[in-house]
């Protein structure tokens, strides 16, 4: 029987707005494809990223698009690296690919997008990450933990994805906002 992860996160009933860095094909199906083959229910619901920021609706969809394309003008294209995997375990049943190269520009994007119409509804600490396995036993924890660890990839990021999740629990790709070539960004 699989396991529900019940995410500090998000409260059922609850509209959220998602701001993601996608990973881009063949990356992101590959890493779809390895989530889906350790059994997680969510190994499609939403295409392979790296979550920037979850947060409660407070604001109209406008003010959240208007607060995430002012902080992508901000930003230039930067590389993300990802090397092998991690585990937020005992704490949170999930195992994980590290973000390497490129985890210094997440935070800083992360710290970036808080205002008024975005406040993160994580009690964690911010760690950028690309989730591959959650809601699962714990032998296919470990199995991810063990068969990735050795993963390796890279690619260029230049935009950022804006999802809303709804009062039942669908996430939906609102809007693509490209950074506008800024000074933020380059290593």
């Amino acid at each position: 029987m699989t396991r529900t992860h019940q995410s500090p996160t998000i409260r059922p009933g609850q509209v959220y707005a998602g701001v993601v860095i996608e990973l881009p094909e063949p990356v992101g199906r590959e890493l779809q494809d390895w989530r889906a083959s350790f059994g997680d229910p969510a190994s499609y619901a939403v295409p392979a990223h790296i979550t920037l920021m979850i947060a409660p609706r407070c604001a109209t969809w406008d003010d959240v698009v208007r607060r995430v394309e002012s902080v992508a003008r901000e930003w230039a294209p930067f590389r993300i690296g990802i090397n092998g995997t991690g585990t937020f375990r005992p704490v949170s049943p999930v195992v994980y690919l590290r973000v390497d190269e490129g985890a210094e520009q997440c935070r800083a994007l992360h710290d970036a997008l808080h205002d008024e119409e975005l406040v993160s509804a994580s009690p964690f600490e911010f760690h950028p990450h690309v989730t591959i396995a959650q809601a699962v036993e714990e032998q296919d924890l470990d199995r991810a933990q063990e068969m990735l660890r050795t993963y390796r990839a890279g690619f260029l990021v230049d935009r950022i994805g804006l999802y809303e999740l709804d009062g039942n629990g669908t996430w939906t790709i609102r809007d693509e906002i490209p950074f506008a070539g800024g000074r933020r960004g380059h290593p």
